[in-house]
């Protein structure tokens, strides 16, 4: 025979034979082994989550959900979809979920399930890979909806009958009659229940399929009560978050690595307001100045509610930009409690492409759809890394994770449904939350009351919020909101505030920068735009290195558009190169930082001098946070300056006119010390301008229209991937490669060991409306957006052509 023809392939002779996966081939678990697996991880789920928030109200809850997991799998016994699995198998063309169905049909009657049992057991099986409706179309990724693949073309009985041929054209039957025995005694077995009874004439394995899955089509095809949607969507969730543990054999920790005493462990006496925080049950708001310990407040106030809670609750931190994601998680795993025999505490980062194509990539299985002549082993290791990715995502009980990944969960389906499931009984700290525009803010809003539904608490840090966001917050919820202040006077005098009407990157501006680093200083200058960060990087950084020579950290750029792994190495030399002063440190220290608005939160940094270019009032205050950050500094108040300037991008025109107008106010009536009754004022000031009525009706607008067409569900197995991809739009951001990274990126996540998640390293964070002005093209094998832009480890990407591009 020549080699690789096709053969018979070895008939099954007992259950042990029949499997659940493919790849890889010393793994080729069985399907009664990965059905115990599933089913005992949601008791691990369950454990976690227990009955908080909503679940409260439904007992049946978490037994749905386990015997969804025993059987999600039932179907994979057909002769199609364990010749699939073969090396060099054949796709079987059909959905293993709706085979399953059958077996749901059988053991509801063995074991007396409750018509409201069968339903939701029914609906998880069937929908842990798929929706069961399309409003139009395919779904997302070219998925089509169970209504769309069986219907009323549908030879069930050739589907799921007699449908397999042998390489000499005889007809196979799916599901041999003792292997079915097998089965159904194996589950009745596990479920200690008798097996059903047989009679001449009962429905085949087919017919049984086809009338429950149509019974799930007509009982979701209306919309329902949204609070029966949001226990469905839940239990998918749980569904689908234990079978990727099952998949990926990565289990939830348990350990918590913030301890319940932490503010006792502080190595100072706490300040009054990290006090109040760690008194505090229920929401927080905190509104400090920066350096005064918002983040130990944040994390005792956590503390005290994981002691509070039923089961094991997560903390979840949020921040907006990257950089300050990447600073936090490295402070977390160096602050917090290993797991005894590690050296850092275990802390997950969910943001970025990345990770969202992990959670959908996560959720397929061995039914791809694949063209025949493409050998499977490739794509089913592919699959196998990413439902290990996709676990490694909620694995761990402290996370960083920006709103983006949040909000998703908010988007009905598998590939979310998990993460939407994981905001239950969990800590959310909210940091730096005035950072976002109105719509982002409205629509983190509108998700606390989720979260509050789902029993889980909130905390929102800020050195500058304003009163009208504090109301927005307040009236979001139901349960009441705690306000606490740093008391007067917490935070020490340091700076001189100085308005300058010149631009920053005027010959005099540039000019007083180079005398600053000729005296030795430190300086710190904060523009709006990547490409004007660039270009007055290359004015000044031969002054700064010139100024302290031999230092390899003299001069610094940051910004969004480096690589992920670029960007890190730099924050890290940031952080190194100008940490915070110390009581006694008098020496200056020279060198010079170019940055945007990446700069702007969670980064402990310490400058001599800053100029910035003027932006919305929070920004202003975040960027005067960076410079003597605690009041240490030998000359007492250091000089920071704002310049005006000459087009708003990329904020909003009216914005900045409301923040120039509050400063030059506040400087007129005799203010330059930007203290925090300074920034109060500011704010007041700013927000009390017709732009500021109307980021409030933006904000109010944006959280009422979120929570109505993605919090109620009322459709909540209907593919809503038309959304996702509406909120990655909204907030307009991807992520792209340079082409001289392609061969890395694929050995990365293609190779033996690949893991996406380290490939991210290599992936340059941009607007969605700046692909085109990048060059960029969409790679189909790679799934992602390749640039050739220019990409330099020092100065970042730059467009082809001199053009002003936003952060």
């Amino acid at each position: 025979m020549a080699p690789g023809a096709l053969t018979n392939p070895p008939p099954r002779a007992s259950l042990n034979d029949v499997r659940a996966k493919s790849t890889p081939a010393e793994d080729r678990e069985r399907l009664t082994t990965h059905s115990r697996t599933v089913h005992a991880a949601v008791g691990l789920i369950e454990d976690r989550i227990a009955n908080a928030g909503v679940l409260a109200d439904s007992p049946a809850f978490w037994s749905q959900v386990r015997r969804a997991a025993l059987l999600h799998d039932a179907g994979k016994i057909a002769e199609g979809f364990q010749r699939q699995v073969e090396p060099r198998g054949i796709p079987w063309g059909e959905r293993h979920e709706v085979l399953s169905l059958a077996y749901a049909d059988l053991l509801a009657g063995a074991a007396a399930w409750s018509e409201d049992d069968l339903t939701m057991v029914a609906t998880l099986v069937a929908t842990h890979h798929r929706a069961l409706h399309n409003d139009g179309g395919t779904g997302h990724g070219g998925k089509p909806a169970l209504s769309r693949i069986y219907n009323k073309e549908t030879d069930w009985e050739e589907a799921f009958g007699t449908s397999v041929e042998d390489v000499d054209g005889r007809p196979v039957v799916q599901v041999p009659r003792f292997l079915h025995r097998e089965l159904l005694a194996w589950f009745c077995g596990f479920l200690a229940v008798d097996p059903p009874s047989t009679r001449p004439g009962d429905p085949s394995l087919a017919q049984r399929a086809r009338h429950l899955l149509q019974r799930l089509l007509d009982t979701w095809h209306h919309p329902v009560r949204p609070h029966r949607g949001l226990l469905a969507v839940l239990a998918q969730g749980a569904l689908t978050l234990a079978d990727r543990s099952g998949s990926a054999h990565i289990g939830l920790q348990t350990h918590m690595p913030l301890p319940y005493d932490y503010l006792a462990r502080l190595p100072y006496h706490p300040h009054s307001h990290q006090r109040q925080a760690a008194e505090t049950l229920g929401h927080l708001t905190l509104v400090a100045p920066t350096g005064s310990g918002k983040t130990e407040a944040g994390l005792a106030w956590a503390a005290t509610q994981i002691g509070t809670m039923p089961g094991r609750p997560r903390v979840v931190w949020t921040l907006p930009y990257r950089a300050s994601l990447n600073a936090i998680r490295r402070r977390l795993s160096e602050d917090l409690i290993p797991v005894p025999g590690e050296r850092k505490a275990d802390i997950g980062l969910l943001h970025g492409t990345v990770a969202q194509t992990l959670l959908a990539d996560g959720l397929d299985d061995d039914c791809p759809g694949r063209e025949p002549n493409t050998p499977p082993t490739a794509d089913q290791a592919r699959k196998a890394r990413a439902q290990a990715g996709a676990m490694r995502l909620f694995t761990q009980r402290v996370r960083v994770a920006t709103p983006h990944q949040l909000l998703s969960g908010a988007i009905a389906g598998p590939a979310y449904s998990s993460v939407l499931l994981e905001q239950a009984n969990c800590v959310f700290v909210l940091d730096e939350l005035h950072a976002y525009e109105p719509r982002t803010f409205g629509r983190l809003c509108a998700a606390m009351r989720l979260w509050e539904r789902l029993g889980s608490r909130f905390a929102v840090l800020s050195a500058t919020l304003a009163e009208v966001m504090i109301r927005i917050i307040e009236e979001s919820v139901e349960q009441p909101v705690t306000v606490h202040r740093s008391p007067e006077g917490s935070g020490p005098v340091r700076h001189r505030l100085t308005l300058d009407e010149l631009p920053i990157d005027a010959p005099e501006s540039v000019q007083r920068i180079r005398d600053w680093l000729n005296e030795g200083h430190s300086v710190l200058a904060v523009v709006n735009t990547v490409a004007r960060a660039q270009e007055l990087f290359g004015q000044l950084a031969d002054d700064a290195r010139a100024a302290r020579p031999g230092d390899p950290h003299a001069a610094l750029l940051l910004h969004s558009r480096f690589r992920n792994g670029d960007r890190d190495t730099i924050e890290r030399a940031l952080l190194r190169r100008h940490p915070e002063r110390r009581p006694g440190d008098g020496a200056l220290r020279g060198g010079l930082v170019v940055a945007t608005q990446a700069v702007e939160v969670s980064l402990q940094l310490d400058f001599d001098r800053a100029a910035v270019e003027c932006a919305p009032v929070e920004a202003v205050a975040q960027r005067a946070g960076r410079v003597n950050r605690r009041g240490l500094h030998p000359d007492g108040p250091v000089e920071f300056r704002v310049h005006r300037v000459d087009g708003p991008r990329p904020y909003d025109p009216d914005a900045m006119d409301a923040a120039w107008a509050a400063l030059r106010g506040l400087v007129a009536d005799g203010a330059t010390a930007l203290s925090e009754q300074d920034i109060d004022e500011l704010l007041r000031r700013a927000y009390a301008t017709e732009w500021g009525k109307g980021w409030e009706e933006q904000a109010r607008a944006a959280r009422d229209a979120f929570a109505a067409r993605f919090l109620t569900f009322t459709d909540p197995f209907h593919d809503r991937s038309e959304f996702a991809r509406e909120l990655s739009e909204a907030f307009d951001s991807t992520e792209v490669l340079h082409h001289d990274d392609a061969e890395e990126y694929r050995a990365l996540t293609r190779g033996k060991a690949g893991d996406p998640l380290l490939a991210s390293r290599l992936l340059i964070p941009l607007r969605l409306g700046q692909l085109r002005q990048f060059d960029c093209s969409f790679d189909p094998y790679l799934k992602v957006n390749m640039t050739d832009s220019a990409y330099d480890p020092t100065l970042g990407l730059q467009p082809p052509a001199a053009r002003e591009t936003i952060l």
